[in-house]
């Protein structure tokens, strides 16, 4: 019987080529761990009937000695990541029922590039809205090392998926940390790459200049793997970039920047603190040099990207109109259709924040909440891209608290400060890497926390080279 508690994508490469188990049996040990244990958790919302078909394809291909560098991997989807003749809702009900016609070029790399079996989709927060995956539509995801706590959000579902053990890795999307922040809550790695690097061709779009899809993984290995397979220029998505856009910049030199002044603001968990302090330590020992860097810009960026990320939403989701697709209600006349199916299809954050969005691009309005949060975003870019002139990378906790037991947040302020380290590299499109140390006994359970370093544009490999070190593989 296949532990998949044990197995890490790199190892179970080597398994499969080594005929030690086949794509198969592994399929359909996630299958069974599924089943097993996502009745409590929820991670996912469907598993697909045609995976262990992929699987036995997979077979196949390695059986004729096709090396692939996911072949017969079975990776799981947060559910805003489109597959061909399968549902995607976004986890809202208004999209209830779509199928979709089309794969997303993440799926098609990973299948025709990678040889991956994609297992099924995972639960999210309402497209994408939410830091704790309680804005689901279809009920929320828990976390598994504390079912009375949350999994982080959006991509929660992901997250949970690796951290139970019911897969070996899941895709999701990080709009301002939707990636990272589960990764820390769950003790998993989480990685968010350089704005452009991954295609968004297929991905339901929430805010499309910060939008990024991105893996959780158990190793730093892991998930350079996924991501040499899925990064590219595609000529679907136009904002997808060459591999030389941004150069080579500074050498490595193992040098690391903490932006105390930020790091040690209010609301700062203090085992989260001690975690941070004693990661500091662990890279000091590994022979970084720690630098202090002033980045007084950073304390905007929450700010910032509530200003951002609700304008796009508010554009992106006026598609939704009961007409073309997804659910419709019936009105008195087509307006009357719109408001009604637009009410009983979204949930109150995805309102909130379309509200909000609709507000700061109004007239009278634009200039001075939407126009000047672009200047500041210019701001916080140019001290961080002026920072990486010193430093390789920034490194802070992923999140001020561990994990928070559902409903503990009621205001959406308090909510939104989860994602207060994470939504910089956004702003500024830089890759960030979220990588677990150690837990921390809260109420009876051990939680798991994060750190999380950041790196320039174009700086993957230098993450990469970091993240295997502190984790020692």
């Amino acid at each position: 019987m296949i532990d998949l508690s044990t197995l890490t994508i790199a190892s179970a490469r080597e398994g499969l080529k080594s005929g030690a188990f086949t794509s198969r049996e592994l399929t359909q040990a996630s299958i069974d761990a599924i089943k097993e244990k996502d009745g409590v958790i929820h991670a996912f919302l469907e598993v697909f009937d045609d995976a262990l078909g992929q699987a036995d394809e997979a077979d196949k291909q390695i059986k004729a000695g096709k090396d692939l560098p996911l072949l017969g991997i079975p990776l799981a989807l947060k559910d805003n990541i489109l597959v061909k003749n399968h549902r995607a809702t976004a986890s809202s009900k208004i999209l209830e029922g779509f199928v979709s016609p089309t794969d997303s070029t993440a799926v098609r790399k990973l299948q025709q590039e990678g040889g991956a079996v994609i297992l099924g989709r995972t639960n999210c927060d309402e497209f994408a809205m939410g830091s704790s995956t309680e804005n689901s539509a279809f009920g929320p995801s828990k976390n598994p090392h504390d079912l009375s706590r949350v999994p982080g959000g959006s991509s929660g579902g992901s997250a949970a998926a690796v951290a139970g053990n019911m897969v070996l890795a899941s895709l999701g999307s990080d709009t301002g940390g939707s990636i990272r922040q589960p990764a820390a809550f769950c003790g998993v790695v989480g990685f968010k790459p350089t704005y452009g690097r991954i295609s968004r061709s297929g991905l339901i779009a929430m805010a499309s200049s910060l939008d990024q899809i991105g893996p959780f993984t158990k190793t730093v290995t892991d998930a350079e793997l996924v991501y040499e397979v899925l990064r590219g220029k595609d000529p679907m998505d136009s904002t997808t970039i060459e591999d030389d856009t941004y150069g080579t910049g500074k050498t490595f030199s193992k040098v690391i920047g903490v932006p105390s002044a930020f790091v040690e603001g209010d609301g700062l968990d203090p085992q989260v603190k001690k975690n941070f302090e004693e990661a500091v330590e662990k890279f000091k020992g590994l022979g970084y040099e720690i630098k202090p860097v002033d980045l007084p810009s950073l304390k905007y960026s929450l700010a910032v990207y509530y200003i951002l990320m609700p304008a796009e939403v508010s554009s992106n989701l006026g598609r939704f109109d009961g007409v073309r697709y997804g659910l419709h209600s019936g009105g008195d006349h087509g307006i009357d259709d719109y408001f009604k199916t637009r009410a009983a299809g979204f949930g109150k954050e995805v309102r909130r924040r379309i509200i909000l969005g609709t507000y700061v691009l109004s007239s009278g309005y634009y200039d001075a909440y939407y126009g000047s949060a672009l200047k500041v975003k210019d701001l916080i870019t140019k001290e961080l891209r002026e920072a990486f002139k010193e430093v390789d990378f920034i490194l802070t906790p992923t999140t001020p608290t561990p994990a928070f037991k559902f409903g503990e947040k009621s205001s959406p302020l308090d909510m939104y400060l989860a994602d207060i380290f994470t939504v910089p590299a956004n702003i500024a499109g830089v890759p960030s890497l979220s990588i677990p140390n150690q837990t921390v006994p809260v109420e009876g359970s051990d939680l798991p926390l994060g750190v999380l370093l950041t790196a320039d544009l174009g700086r993957e490999d230098n993450l990469f080279v970091a993240g295997k070190e502190f984790l020692g593989e």
